[in-house]
């Protein structure tokens, strides 16, 4: 069985790189016979600092579906169209919003330092913060609306995306149209109910609509779709995983 876990407030907390008992965890579903994969909201440039080396090759989708990534090399990314690049800069532009783009590597940043954020952008410096204009192929796209969230939505709806609002962090979050989870998921192989999937966010409905198992991490609306649901407490989440990882045990 492929288990597919997403990162932020799933198994990664706070930012910080997997635990000890996370790593331990994942490692016990692997001798299960089980294949571990990821599956985040972040690129796969700031996907890889919080895994361990020995895991920073599994295969992993990155920027909700818009990266896939397999044996520690990207495979494909998907990068908006030029008409949708413009009408989104035509919003930021519109309402002076605060944003963080990336292209396949680089990034344009003009939000706060003291966002969660920009705490968890490019641990290793292995990138360039550029201008918005310097970026010519636009992945994916972070929007800070504050309180003209309704405004900047209603506008955003009017473009052909796929839009994730996260409101505890008050961001928009904004990748090509049809690309999620599940769509970078299929690109890897996996096929519909022969994975269990765990998340705690929008951006992780389209994997638990497709799952065999899915684990809802938290009290996030999303839980609707899922199958099992745990607090949002790390000792929680390792019972459920090594538990589901006897169950499917081969």
């Amino acid at each position: 069985m492929k288990f597919v876990f997403d990162l932020d407030g799933t198994i990664c907390f706070k930012g910080k790189p997997l635990s000890e008992g996370i790593i331990n965890a994942l490692e016990a579903c692997r001798r299960h016979g089980h294949e571990v994969m990821f599956a985040s909201a972040r690129p796969i440039r700031d996907l890889l600092p919080v895994l361990p080396e020995s895991m920073r090759a599994y295969p992993m989708v990155g920027g909700n579906g818009a990266f896939v990534a397999r044996d520690g090399e990207t495979i494909e990314v998907t990068a908006f169209a030029s008409k949708i690049v413009e009408g989104i800069r035509q919003i930021i532009t519109a309402f002076q919003l605060p944003y963080l783009v990336d292209s396949h590597w680089d990034y344009a940043y003009t939000g706060s330092e003291d966002h969660p954020i920009y705490r968890n952008l490019d641990p290793l410096k292995a990138a360039k913060k550029v201008a918005l204009q310097d970026i010519h192929d636009i992945v994916k796209v972070v929007l800070f609306p504050g309180e003209q969230r309704e405004a900047v939505l209603s506008e955003l709806q009017k473009l052909p995306v796929s839009l994730y609002e996260h409101a505890s962090e008050n961001i928009v979050d904004i990748s090509p149209n049809g690309i999620d989870k599940w769509n970078g998921l299929s690109k890897l192989g996996v096929a519909a109910g022969e994975f269990i999937a765990f998340g705690n966010d929008a951006n992780d409905a389209s994997m638990f609509l497709k799952a065999k198992e899915s684990v809802c991490v938290g009290e996030h609306q999303v839980r609707e779709m899922a199958t099992l649901q745990v607090p949002s407490e790390e000792a929680a989440v390792i019972e459920m995983l090594l538990m589901l990882s006897v169950k499917y045990s081969t």
